[in-house]
């Protein structure tokens, strides 16, 4: 049975590719900081440990295949990216583990490309986009050296599973159930969101194909490349009744950045929420066939009920 460790499997990401792996049969390690596994987990092993330490990272994934590599400092602290990075590249090597590992869209700086492929060259604008392409960098080197295998999987932003800190359930439908739809940016702009049930099981099929992939490889996940009004429709549908669009209040935070740190992130990233882009793959579908994709509709609904807001659905089960 393969082996694979989850690093941040407390994270909503983690969570979900965790429950991925679990879900076809692989030995899942849930490594946290504290040691203990989420309760959506049941079948996971729990192991303890911390990625700034290198020593116990490496123990904690003693004899695992796989590292999956779900680390995401606190949005304010992006200094930890890099020696984290590090860290779990040191991890692979000792183990002889591949790594796995989310992109982020942060590469191509702005103006963001409309359609971003495999091949669209990276032109950070900020320090988060920086950090990012010196990661991969970091990866790339590794594989080159025959250290490292790294398979990469690029989405945009999330929405679905459990846990909270997305654009989706902290802006988006933070006030649906008092009847508002948040938009970020423009209503009828195009922005690459990422179904997490969908990027997991992208992950599974990466896992799966192994031998389609060479020693580094950087993809696409094509999620839903889609506006706030096609969101709002399908929440509207979803609670069953009509949505007030509001915009989200971009000069309260500007006005505050320089007091507020983690408004000055959110701030300085604030481009992709006026830029239109979305992830296109030309190799994906034919590593694992099908690429996973849930209907916008049906997704919607499901990440609504994840975050307690009501819809059709749940109010007709609690009847």
């Amino acid at each position: 049975m393969t082996k694979i460790a989850i690093l941040g499997a407390n994270g909503r990401l983690g969570r979900a590719v965790a429950k991925a792996f679990l879900d076809v049969g692989f030995d899942v390690r849930a490594i946290t900081r504290g040691g203990k596994v989420p309760a959506e987990l049941a079948g996971a092993t729990a192991a303890a440990g911390d990625a700034l330490d290198r020593d116990a990272l490496i123990a904690a994934t003693e004899g695992v295949d796989i590292i999956f590599n779900g680390l995401n400092p606190l949005y304010t602290d992006w200094s930890k990216c890099l020696p984290m990075a590090e860290n779990v590249m040191a991890a692979c090597h000792a183990n002889g583990a591949l790594h796995l590992f989310p992109g982020t869209v942060y590469n191509y700086g702005s103006p963001t490309p409309r359609v971003i492929t495999e091949d669209t060259p990276f032109h950070p604008t900020t320090e988060k986009g920086r950090i990012r392409v010196a990661m991969e960098e970091l990866f790339r080197r590794e594989a080159d050296a025959g250290r490292v295998r790294t398979i990469l999987l690029r989405a945009g932003d999330f929405f679905g599973g459990t846990g909270t800190g997305s654009w989706f359930d902290l802006v988006v439908a933070s006030k649906m159930n008092k009847g508002v739809y948040t938009a970020p940016g423009p209503a009828d702009l195009v922005h690459e969101w990422a179904y997490l049930p969908d990027l997991a099981n992208g992950f599974v099929g990466l896992a799966q194909n192994l031998d389609k992939l060479g020693n580094y490889e950087a993809l696409n996940f094509p999620g839903h490349p889609v506006t706030d009004l096609e969101i709002k429709a399908s929440a509207e549908k979803a609670i069953g009744r009509p949505l007030k669009l509001t915009l989200m209040p971009w000069w309260v935070l500007r006005a505050g950045s320089p007091f507020v740190a983690m408004w000055r992130e959110i701030v300085s990233m604030s481009y992709l929420r006026f830029e239109p882009h979305q992830l296109a793959s030309a190799r994906l579908e034919g590593i694992i066939d099908t690429i996973p994709h849930t209907p916008l509709d049906q997704a919607v609904a499901e990440a609504l009920e994840d975050i307690g807001v009501a819809t059709v659905a749940n109010r007709s089960r609690a009847a």
